[in-house]
């Protein structure tokens, strides 16, 4: 990953709508969201979201899929974590005691199977 896609991405999450429709499509893995949807559930109007995730996709931090007359986006987690890494790839000068905190806020609180998914 380069600085230049990371900035984009950083620069992207840096808006309040931006950051919680990521934020509600990482909730939604792996099923999606249709563009709509996310719309209403974040309270804006639809050509406001289109405008908001086609910044996301074009910085890859999400993906749409086409499904009949809608579409249905995603958190590139992949991509995401890509990112993360990224950041952290030099973590505590290479420290790994002093990056524990951090990875153990990392770890999720509940088994895979407790999760559900609306």
């Amino acid at each position: 990953m380069e600085n230049i896609e990371v900035i984009a991405a950083l620069a992207a999450l840096a808006q309040p709508t931006r950051l919680e429709t990521f934020r509600l499509l990482v909730k939604h893995e792996p099923h999606g969201v249709p563009a709509g949807e996310l719309a209403r559930l974040i309270e804006v109007p639809q050509n406001t979201m289109s405008t908001h995730l086609a910044i996301l996709a074009r910085t890859g931090l999400i993906v749409g899929e086409r499904h009949s007359r809608s579409i249905i986006y995603r958190a590139d987690l992949a991509r995401f974590r890509a990112m993360t890494l990224y950041l952290i790839k030099d973590c505590c000068g290479g420290r790994p005691e002093l990056c524990a905190p951090l990875i153990a806020d990392l770890t999720p609180c509940c088994p895979t199977a407790e999760i559900s998914h609306v």
